[in-house]
């Protein structure tokens, strides 16, 4: 039995993923960025062990969410699920001055590694989006070029496989990989998403508790637990430090050395 948290699991494929590894006699806490949906995320995961509370655009109720975790003890895995979509037409600024798809895809799940007792498994959703993403991490925040939210949305998805495989290389003893989970009928999808909701969310749940071979690698990328191709600046060293220094300047919180 492994103990996992999971990020965003009030709705979608965070709440799927919950699902399946408590129906699996897993021991499960969840997350939801306000009391409303930490409430909607317990009733609808029943048999949860717990949920932690905070809006992950806030560094801050980031920092938070990460204290709560840790005083519930150690984790075997961590899915780093929330996210936000494309849809923003314009670049909305969160309490901290950053958009708001930075925020959430990027910057909370930075925030939460580097903070939450470092797991034996750590698992990031991407987008097959993140093969569109703007390697050159130019303009992180997006404050000279013109906005474009799919553009916003798939250099986030890049980032999360690249900090994914930043992580694999820099704590050799924790298994760090990341998916695509495909384009499903989710709130984010929309209804017309024409890959299978069902298996969207078992590649997540693989990759946190399976112990098969092809499970227990770290540092790869997978769609419904096959290896997928890549944006080829994501086994660039250079490209994914980079992207650690910014996250760090613009948090304050500095990513620790392996355990």
């Amino acid at each position: 039995m492994s103990r996992v948290f999971i990020t965003g699991s009030a709705d979608g494929l965070g709440q799927m993923a919950a699902r399946l590894l408590v129906d699996a006699g897993h021991r499960v806490v969840l997350h939801g960025r306000n009391a409303e949906r930490a409430e909607q995320a317990l009733q609808a995961v029943p048999g949860a062990e717990a949920v932690v509370v905070g809006d992950l655009s806030s560094i801050a109720a980031t920092v938070d969410v990460a204290e709560q975790v840790n005083q519930l003890g150690h984790f075997d895995a961590v899915i780093h699920n929330a996210a936000v979509g494309y849809q923003e037409p314009r670049r909305i600024a969160t309490v901290d001055g950053l958009p708001h798809v930075f925020a959430v895809n990027t910057l909370s799940p930075y925030v939460l590694t580097a903070l939450i007792a470092q797991p034996k498994r750590l698992v990031y959703l991407s987008s097959k989006l993140h093969l569109d993403g703007d390697a050159s991490l130019d303009d992180l925040t997006w404050e000279q070029r013109a906005w474009q939210g799919t553009a916003a949305y798939s250099d986030s998805k890049l980032h999360d496989v690249l900090l994914a495989f930043a992580i694999a290389r820099r704590w050799p003893r924790v298994l760090s990989n990341a998916l695509e989970p495909g384009w499903v009928a989710t709130k984010m999808g929309g209804a017309g998403a024409p890959d299978d909701l069902q298996a969207a969310p078992k590649t997540q749940v693989w990759l946190a508790v399976s112990d098969e071979p092809a499970a227990t690698v770290s540092g790869e990328y997978f769609y419904h637990m096959k290896p997928q191709r890549t944006h080829p600046a994501v086994h660039d060293v250079a490209v994914q430090e980079r992207l650690i220094e910014a996250c760090e300047a613009l948090s304050g919180i500095r990513l620790p050395d392996a355990d």
